[in-house]
């Protein structure tokens, strides 16, 4: 397999994926979590509040594996072909990444123990002030995306192509 098939492969899983998780995927995982109207005034104790967010957990996991497919094709993309500035632009990224992953984390957590204020009774007020961190969230994410998209699309933009746009054949088959 070609370097450029590889490449081209790659692409094929960053793009949709970079699509429909990154930037349609919060929607619909916010439909599915504990802070629905139908669940929260279900809950009345601090035990069931506590199973609610718990219970949440596996979603968060299952959530931040999904979204790292882009930041893994990156990754892969870099290492078919290294070049430094674009390696360190991978790095900020996975940095990024890591510091929105916790955040988003914290504050899905602590939004299902305060679920829209039924539950503030039962908690500190330091998971109250979680509802500021989708502020910081995407302060994160916004140069996050940037990046992303900009380094997938110099990565899956082909290199030997000209610019006036005769394609070279390379002997790099490896």
């Amino acid at each position: 397999m070609t370097r450029l098939t590889a490449r081209a492969l790659v692409a094929v899983v960053f793009w949709p994926s970079l699509f429909f998780f990154w930037f349609l995927g919060p929607f619909v995982l916010f439909l599915l979590s504990t802070t629905s109207s139908e669940v929260c005034p279900r809950l009345e104790t601090r035990a069931e509040f506590l199973a609610a967010a718990n219970g949440m957990l596996p979603m968060l996991i299952v959530q931040t594996l999904i979204y790292a497919v882009p930041v893994i094709c990156l990754v892969l993309w870099n290492r078919l072909s290294p070049e430094p500035a674009q390696a360190r632009h991978v790095a900020t990224c996975i940095k990024l990444f890591a510091v929105a992953t916790v955040i988003g984390a914290v504050w899905d957590y602590g939004s299902s123990l305060i679920c829209d204020g039924y539950g503030q009774a039962f908690f500190s007020t330091a998971w109250q002030m979680t509802s500021y961190l989708p502020i910081i969230s995407l302060l994160i994410n916004i140069p996050l995306y940037v990046m992303v998209f900009s380094l997938g699309r110099a990565y899956s933009t082909r290199d030997d192509i000209t610019e006036d746009g005769v394609v070279h054949q390379s002997q790099d088959n490896s």
